[in-house]
């Protein structure tokens, strides 16, 4: 069930990282820590960590209150 939850905010925030060549994908989900892989131009992006922080990170804690933090494998 948090994972279908997470799922479903991450297809949200595609949309905005695929206008820029990017992507991300659900790698796990433990004690609340959700690990995410950025891929495409995301990759290599030197803005990376604060697209993972400021967008992504901040999305899903607002859409999901059980996840406490967004890191990046």
């Amino acid at each position: 069930m948090l994972r279908q939850k997470v799922e479903a905010v991450l297809e949200n925030i595609r949309e905005g990282l695929k206008s820029e060549g990017g992507d991300i994908e659900l790698v796990d989900l433990k004690e609340g820590v959700l690990y995410v892989r950025l891929t495409g131009a995301c990759k290599t992006c030197l803005m990376s960590e604060l697209t993972l922080k400021n967008f992504v990170e901040k999305n899903i804690i607002r859409e999901v209150p059980e996840i406490t933090e967004v890191k990046a494998v």
